[in-house]
C-alpha cells in the first residue's frame, strides 16, 4: 500500500472495480466476473504500466468521478467519453497525471456502454478468491461503488508509463451499425428444429435493455423452436455460452454469468474480441450470429 488513494465524488449508474476475474472455481459455484471488455482493461493497464492482473474501475454509461488523495496516473479506456481534469480537458486513451486534489470527471459513453478508469499501481481493495473484481451475481468482491468511497492504491510496478503513440489505441468497435458474433454450435443444438437453426444465421435480433453483466439478452428476431420438450438437468456453463430460455430468443451469457443453467446451449461465443464487443453493445443495436472459424 503506498498511502495514495481516490475518493468517489460521483459514482454514476453502475461503477464497479475489476480485474482479470477469478477463473477456476466453478466447481465451487463461484462466478468468473472481471471486466466485460477484457481488451480494454488490459489497454489501460498498458498504458500505464501496470500488471495486466491490475484492477481498474468499469463505468456504465455516464462514467464517474473522482478526486485524487494524492498524485496519481491515470487512464481511461473502453468506450470513448470525455475526459476533464478540474473541468479541463484531457485525453482519453492516454496517461494523465493528477496532483493530489484534482477532480477527474469520466463523462457519458460515446459510443458504447463500458469505460474503463485504471490508475498506475492498480486499486488495490481487497482481493476475495485471487481477485478484487465485483460480482454482482455472487455478490463476492466489492461493493458497487458510492459517493464517499475511498479506493486505496497499490505501489506502482517496475514497468514504466506509456504514452498512447507508443500503443495502438483502437476505438470501441463499430456497434452501432450492428454486433456480429462468431458462434460454435453446440453442445445442445440437436434440441432445435432445423429450420430453427437455419434461420439463426440469417436472423437479425436487436440487444434487450434487459442486458446486464451477467447476459446479453436478444429481442425482435426469429424465435429459436425446439425439437423435443421436457427441460435438461442443469449443467456447466462457461463465458459466451449462448443460452436458449423458453421465449426462444438467445441470451449470450457475459462474465457474471451463472455456473450452471437448465436451458439448452446452442452454440459458443469465444472469449475475445467479439465479447468485447458486446459489452459495449447498446440496447437496440441489431445482432447476428455467424459461424466461427
Amino acid at each position: 500500500m503506498t498511502g495514495a488513494a481516490l475518493e468517489v465524488v460521483r459514482a454514476g449508474a453502475l461503477t464497479t472495480v475489476q480485474d482479470l476475474g477469478r477463473p477456476g472455481y466453478a466447481h465451487l459455484g463461484v462466478p468468473r466476473s472481471g471486466a466485460l471488455d477484457a481488451g480494454a482493461l488490459g489497454l489501460a493497464n498498458r498504458l500505464l504500466g501496470n500488471p495486466p492482473e491490475a484492477a481498474a474501475l468499469e463505468t456504465t454509461l455516464d462514467g464517474v468521478g473522482l478526486r485524487a488523495l494524492a498524485p496519481v496516473t491515470v487512464a481511461v479506456t473502453g468506450a470513448p467519453c470525455a475526459v476533464r481534469v478540474s473541468g479541463r480537458a484531457v485525453a482519453w486513451g492516454a496517461p494523465v497525471r493528477l496532483r493530489a486534489g484534482a477532480e477527474l470527471e469520466v463523462g457519458r459513453a460515446e459510443p458504447g456502454v463500458r469505460s474503463y478508469v485504471a490508475v498506475r499501481g492498480g486499486f488495490a481493495v481487497p482481493p476475495v478468491l485471487g481477485s478484487r473484481s465485483t460480482d454482482l451475481l455472487s455478490g463476492l468482491g466489492p461493493a458497487v461503488l458510492s459517493a464517499g468511497t475511498v479506493l486505496p492504491v497499490g505501489p506502482a510496478g517496475p514497468d514504466p508509463v506509456r504514452g498512447a503513440d507508443a500503443l495502438r489505441v483502437p476505438g470501441v468497435p463499430g456497434t452501432r451499425a450492428g454486433l456480429v458474433l462468431p458462434l460454435r454450435p453446440g453442445p445442445r443444438a440437436d434440441w432445435f428444429e432445423p429450420a430453427s437453426l437455419a434461420a439463426l444465421w440469417r436472423a437479425a435480433f436487436r440487444v434487450s435493455p434487459a442486458s446486464n453483466r451477467i447476459g446479453l439478452r436478444t429481442e425482435a428476431g426469429p424465435r429459436l423452436e425446439r425439437a423435443r420438450g421436457g427441460e435438461l438437468p442443469s449443467e456447466g456453463m462457461v463465458l459466451g455460452a449462448v443460452q436458449v430460455p423458453p421465449d426462444g430468443l438467445p441470451v449470450v451469457f457475459l462474465a457474471d454469468h451463472p455456473v450452471t443453467g437448465g436451458y439448452p446451449v446452442v452454440g459458443v461465443v469465444p472469449p475475445g474480441p467479439a465479447l468485447d464487443a458486446a459489452a459495449q453493445a447498446r440496447p437496440g443495436v441489431p445482432v447476428r450470429f455467424v459461424r466461427a472459424r
